[in-house]
């Protein structure tokens, strides 16, 4: 199993998008609200080179977008 955390922003539509796909297939990862810690923000922009949100951190290799990241984490189910 992958080492999983998502960036978000609590304001975001796509991230809402992406939060609501976890909520209701009962998905938790590793959530780093970039707003609430500028830390996870310069985090992100050192690990992807840029500051987009929704972002999914897969073992060191970002992904953005939020309908990519909703199909990455349907073929790749958590347990």
């Amino acid at each position: 199993m992958p080492n999983l955390t998502l960036y978000y922003m609590e304001t975001c539509p796509y991230c809402q998008k992406v939060l609501g796909f976890m909520h209701d297939n009962e998905i938790t990862l590793d959530l780093k609200n970039v707003l609430d810690n500028p830390r996870f923000r310069d985090e992100l922009l050192e690990a992807g080179g840029k500051t987009q949100v929704p972002a999914l951190d897969i073992d060191g290799t970002i992904m953005y977008e939020s309908d990519d990241i909703i199909n990455w984490l349907k073929d790749n189910p958590t347990p």
